[in-house]
């Protein structure tokens, strides 16, 4: 039998108090813990990004790091980017507007990743754009839709 750890983590902007097995994974947390299913696990290897979160502010593989490591850490999903319920972050609202979307699984990974890169990079150039997606697999077809609403998304948030 596996002791339990006792971790409090904020997601989304609300402290949760849970005790957890050290070898449960982040991304089992928010999805079986909290319900938060918008974090998908693909690879479970950290190569197709579908799983990226907000760590602190930055993307990371919440299938690549455990729940304990999250204690006392602040963990943004897909599900806290839009500002409230009636209106989209202007990421997602981009992805709607340029067909981004595509299946929809790899979104909220990409749109996790897209967050920081943007912050950090305003005025991304179109290589720029396809530099930072690569880490983040798209199986449904090409990376056309998905650059453009990153390049529509840049300016909507100038």
């Amino acid at each position: 039998m596996t002791q339990k750890l006792a971790i409090t983590i904020t997601v989304n902007g609300m402290e949760y108090k849970k005790e957890v097995e050290p070898r449960m994974l982040l991304s089992d947390f928010l999805r079986h813990e909290l319900g938060l299913t918008g974090t998908h696990v693909g690879c479970e290897h950290g190569v197709c990004g579908a799983c990226t979160i907000l760590f602190d502010g930055e993307s990371a593989r919440s299938c690549l790091t455990f729940a304990v490591q999250a204690d006392g850490h602040s963990i943004t999903t897909v599900e806290g980017l839009a500002p409230d319920e009636d209106n989209l972050h202007p990421l997602q609202q981009s992805f709607w507007e340029a067909h981004g979307l595509q299946c929809g699984y790899c979104t909220p990974g990409i749109l996790m990743s897209m967050v920081p890169f943007l912050k950090q990079n305003p005025n991304p150039t179109e290589d720029e754009i396809r530099h930072a997606l690569s880490g983040n697999l798209c199986r449904c077809t090409g990376y056309q839709h998905i650059v453009d609403a990153v390049k529509l998304a840049s300016e909507k948030m100038k």
